[in-house]
């Protein structure tokens, strides 16, 4: 497939009549100036890396909107939320999971993300015992992939108890429950689901967090894939940083910069409550912090220090976390504005070479490509052809060029300006629409009636 753009964002800064080749393994296989006249089987406005969204947990897409009453605590947060969370997920059939995954995989590829790191604790039949199958609902999440074609790095979770002091699994987290050696059985299975999709999909590993792991699990979870993402919830939460200063002696980030090695394959989600000195830390390690900026608003997380953190050289992506809205121009204009609003600031997180728009679209592309082991974020002839299109015709991009056209689809504009997504090669959203929108929102909308009967 040859594509021909007006407009491209190439490695080598913004260029006008760019030819992108797509090779048959999903990568490119070139990019060159466009001749006048040239056929192209496919011809776009503005052509772009397509971002990985780092971060989801697919089935609380269904959740959305059900959780905005205020609980019997006058100060309602994370805590509160997180008891429906539990009462909801007891109600997940399998098939359940892969109608509500693909829903949200759907979206997120309308949204302009071409991959998605899915962040999986669910594992479990709602009592607790294990399927028969210990990856039935990995399975689930890699069918999911395999109906709407995105880019799939899935991350099985490992959840072994209810907090620091090893306490057992409460009620409501009996279906994430895995022991260390039981999980290894559970990645075993989840690989295999993996290498059923097409070779751009991946597998890694996530302990939950600090409080869900035992030290001795932790490292043994580090072990189990060197080589593969490996990602982990830390210092979301002013209660989570005490309950581990309490118990270990230190704040999260503080444990695991003294204790192992988080590197390249590394991705700390959130780290929301961190001291200047973990933030310098951090950015160091070459480890990407993965913001939800949608998500941590929603629940009151806090600020992410972007600001402080990008000045050090640290890497961030973005992702979906509790699915309440996908929009990848929302999470981006949410991270921005936070910034805006703690400083009492404008265009906090532009650069002096670019604009707001531009600094963050290249920051996540790389961040995102790293934390999920996908060779894209770019572009170029080897990377993979993760691609999104957007149309610049309507009112709020009209006229835009080069960086502007980032900074008003992010700041003036909305998920509808995303024309088509490719996604390794795969052309799912043609039109502004998945290829395959009207059955999987139809089998999503009766999946949605029979949950919301059960509760």
């Amino acid at each position: 497939m040859k594509i021909v753009a007006d407009t491209a964002l190439t490695p080598a800064g913004w260029q006008s009549s760019v030819c992108v080749e797509l090779a048959d393994d999903g990568t490119i296989a070139a990019v060159t100036s466009a001749e006048s006249g040239s056929v192209a089987d496919h011809h776009v406005d503005v052509l772009l890396p397509a971002p990985v969204n780092l971060h989801s947990h697919g089935f609380q897409r269904a959740m959305a909107g059900m959780t905005e009453h205020r609980g019997p605590d006058p100060r309602d947060s994370f805590w509160t939320w997180r008891k429906l969370m539990y009462r909801f997920l007891d109600q997940l059939t399998p098939d359940d999971v892969r109608a509500i995954t693909a829903l949200v995989q759907m979206e997120m590829l309308e949204a302009g993300y071409a991959a998605v790191g899915e962040f999986h604790y669910l594992h479990n039949h709602s009592d607790g015992n294990p399927y028969d199958n210990p990856a039935e609902l990995s399975e689930q999440v890699a069918s999911a992939a395999s109906d709407t074609g995105i880019g799939l790095t899935l991350l099985p979770v490992l959840y072994e108890q209810g907090g620091c002091d090893g306490r057992a699994l409460g009620a409501g987290q009996r279906r994430f429950g895995r022991t260390i050696d039981s999980f290894e059985n559970l990645y075993t299975g989840a690989q295999r689901a993996v290498q059923q999709l097409p070779p751009d999909a991946q597998c890694g590993v996530a302990p939950h967090s600090l409080r869900a792991v035992s030290r001795e699990s932790l490292q043994r979870a580090i072990d189990i894939a060197p080589d593969q993402p490996f990602h982990i919830h830390v210092a979301e939460q002013d209660l989570e940083v005490e309950e581990v200063l309490s118990a270990w002696g230190r704040r999260p980030v503080e444990w695991l910069l003294e204790n192992h090695q988080p590197d390249a394959r590394w991705c700390l989600i959130h780290c929301t409550q961190m001291l200047d000195h973990e933030i310098e830390a951090l950015a160091k390690s070459g480890a990407v912090a993965g913001l939800c900026p949608i998500t941590e608003s929603s629940l009151g997380d806090g600020i992410f220090a972007a600001k402080a953190f990008l000045q050090a050289g640290g890497s961030i992506g973005v992702g979906s976390d509790s699915n309440i809205r996908i929009s990848l121009v929302e999470e981006l204009r949410t991270l921005e504005y936070s910034q805006r609003l703690r400083d009492k600031s404008r265009a906090v997180l532009a650069s002096g070479d670019h604009s707001t728009g531009r600094r963050l679209f290249d920051a996540i592309n790389a961040g995102g490509a790293q934390a999920c082991k996908r060779k894209s974020g770019a572009l170029a002839a080897g990377a993979l052809a993760d691609l999104v299109a957007i149309d610049r015709s309507g009112v709020h991009l009209h006229g835009s060029r080069d960086d502007d056209i980032l900074d008003h689809w992010f700041f003036a504009g909305d998920d509808r300006v995303v024309s088509d997504v490719w996604a390794a090669g795969r052309h799912q959203v043609r039109g502004g629409r998945h290829i395959a929108r009207d059955a999987i929102v139809a089998n999503y909308l009766r999946t949605l009636s029979g949950l919301r009967d059960r509760l």
